[in-house]
């Protein structure tokens, strides 16, 4: 089915997807708050770059920090938007009778990638304050392994769902 000729049905989000949004905008909220309440503590110089070790091995001017909240919310936001068009979405072996179905796959596949990258740019971000700060980080190395285990973890989980639903 060509991607013109895909039909638009209207996608109800569920309570699990709204509660996904809730959680991941009150980690963010709470990280935000947590950079604003530090802002006039942190050091002119904040770490921008890790080494595998975790250790900071870039350095940038303070502002440069306020990046990480804002790349966060930006792909929220434009996942969210993305989430609403399903039928604009590429997929494989789209009928009438399964289209529903694989909408609705695409746009819970979207809201748990966005908010797991929202959490993690809040958890980065809450990181980065410590570090600045002098504080140990409470993930290190671990941090984006953790991170690429969650989303990758994720994303197969709801690829092999999107076969099945097929």
């Amino acid at each position: 089915m060509s991607l013109n000729k895909q039909p638009v049905i209207e996608m109800k989000r569920t309570g699990f997807e709204k509660m996904m949004d809730i959680i991941g905008l009150i980690v963010f909220g709470i990280s935000l708050i947590y950079l604003l309440t530090q802002w006039s503590s942190l050091p002119d110089k904040v770490p921008i770059h890790y080494n595998l070790a975790g250790v900071p091995d870039g350095w940038g001017g303070k502002w440069t920090i306020i990046i990480l909240p804002v790349i966060g919310i930006v792909m929220w936001i434009g996942f969210y938007f993305l989430g609403k068009v399903p039928h604009t979405h590429n997929y494989i072996g789209l009928t009438q009778e399964n289209a529903k179905r694989l909408y609705k796959n695409s746009q819970f596949t979207l809201n748990i990638l966005r908010n797991e990258c929202l959490i993690f740019f809040a958890g980065i971000s809450f990181e980065t304050v410590r570090t600045a700060e002098g504080e140990a980080m409470l993930l290190g190395v671990w941090a984006l392994p953790v991170f690429l285990f969650v989303l990758l973890g994720s994303l197969a989980c709801l690829f092999m769902r999107g076969l099945r639903l097929r």
